[in-house]
């Protein structure tokens, strides 16, 4: 272990429990689904301003994060900035209280659901470049890896208060009014509590740099630089772009997919949803003593790998049973590929860039989102299949490997 020991290593993993609150609870299950039915004009009208918020919200993070991580490796501490982009989303969460169920609250809701996003993307920009303040070489895997599942658990957790606790409540807690959505927008106060109480052994605990002489600002032209003198993180980051890409779109239609294909409800898909969630997060836990054994390059191919192979078999079979026997082991590898990835950029960042490529690092996760859902979308009305159109993200699952592994990387690991 580094600087802190082990009640360091604890308090960086039990910041992933804190944060993933706002994914869960706020962009995917709960006020994802309250605006598109309860406050937009309609669904489907609700659905596309959703996904524009989050594709400038994703614009703006593409953008920022690989300045502002590279003036955080300029001045020193990335804890003043980690605290700032966490109140920034505990406090959109909060103001999701004034989102009434009636659509002169759509602007409002988009507003502080974009802002919380941009919040939440930034502050894993310098949490993630901590990591190597926090464990050995030989440890990050194992450090990455249970965070990632301590992340999926926290979610899921926060997730079971939300709706049992507040909207499903019997009666309804604090005299909440369910007629005015009052139970719903509660978990906005959630989200935020959730999110300040378990982020602050991170500040008590977590060791920090420095402050350090600043240099120049900097800026587009340094981090193209930066890119050119280490084209191992380049092509990783490209190849990460791509298979990056076809997670997304597994995650946003694997249960239309399942829906339309396997006939399945939306109980059943939402009960699919969570089972998929446990099982990644055992994955992420699990693999990451792989992380460190064979190394974050190795992890992420054989995850990539299962992804493919079990991917491949929901293509072709038929029944709900066998859909649950073999779309369960695929989620099993969900979380080591994003995990050992986190780990991978540790490696081969030197010290004094480390938020500035993690930013890069967020920039690949969003500059190409649009693609994954528009080439399935696409390849499914040319085809009228389902099917055909989920085939297309094993294309870029498999062109993300393909790059990976035809990458030199000089990988230091356990």
């Amino acid at each position: 272990m580094r600087a802190g020991g082990r009640r360091a290593a604890i308090a960086w993993c039990l910041y992933d429990w804190a944060n993933s609150a706002f994914p869960t609870v706020v962009s995917t299950f709960v006020i994802a689904a309250y605006f598109t039915r309860a406050v937009a004009e309609s669904p489907e009208k609700g659905q596309s301003q959703w996904a524009w918020a989050m594709a400038l919200a994703g614009l703006a993070v593409a953008v920022l994060a690989p300045v502002l991580g590279g003036l955080a490796d300029r001045v020193g501490p990335r804890k003043p900035w980690l605290a700032g982009f966490t109140l920034l989303a505990a406090a959109a969460s909060a103001g999701l209280w004034v989102v009434r169920p009636d659509a002169a609250s759509v602007l409002p809701a988009l507003v502080l659901v974009a802002v919380g996003s941009i919040g939440f993307e930034m502050a894993l920009v310098f949490y993630n470049a901590m990591l190597p303040e926090v464990a050995a070489t030989d440890r990050m895997g194992r450090l990455s890896g249970w965070a990632w599942g301590l992340g999926y658990a926290g979610g899921l957790t926060c997730l079971l208060i939300a709706l049992f606790g507040l909207v499903r409540g019997e009666p309804p807690p604090f005299g909440l009014d369910p007629a005015a959505a009052e139970s719903v927008r509660a978990t906005g106060f959630l989200v935020a509590a959730w999110m300040l109480a378990f982020a602050v052994p991170l500040f008590l605990w977590v060791p920090d740099r420095g402050r350090v002489a600043p240099e120049a600002v900097p800026g587009w032209r340094r981090i193209l630089r930066l890119l050119r003198q280490r084209p191992d993180v380049t092509r990783f980051l490209v190849a990460r772009l791509l298979y990056t890409d076809g997670l997304n779109t597994l995650f946003a239609f694997g249960g239309i997919y399942a829906a339309g294909t396997f006939d399945m409800t939306v109980q059943t898909v939402m009960a699919f949803g969570i089972a998929m969630n446990v099982a990644a997060g055992l994955g992420a836990a699990a693999f990451a003593w792989v992380d460190d054994w064979l190394g974050s390059r190795r992890t992420v191919t054989l995850g990539l790998m299962g992804m493919m192979t079990f991917g491949a078999i929901l293509l072709v079979i038929s029944g709900k049973v066998w859909f649950w026997v073999f779309a369960l082991p695929l989620g099993i590898f969900f979380g080591p590929v994003q995990a050992a990835s986190r780990t991978l950029l540790a490696r081969l960042a030197p010290p004094e860039s480390r938020a500035e490529l993690y930013g890069l690092y967020a920039l690949s996760g969003k500059i190409t989102a649009f693609a994954g859902p528009a080439v399935l979308g696409w390849v499914t009305a040319w085809t009228a299949s389902q099917r055909a159109g989920m085939a297309t993200i094993l294309l870029f699952l498999g062109g993300g490997l393909w790059v990976l592994w035809r990458t030199p990387l000089t990988e230091k690991h356990g």
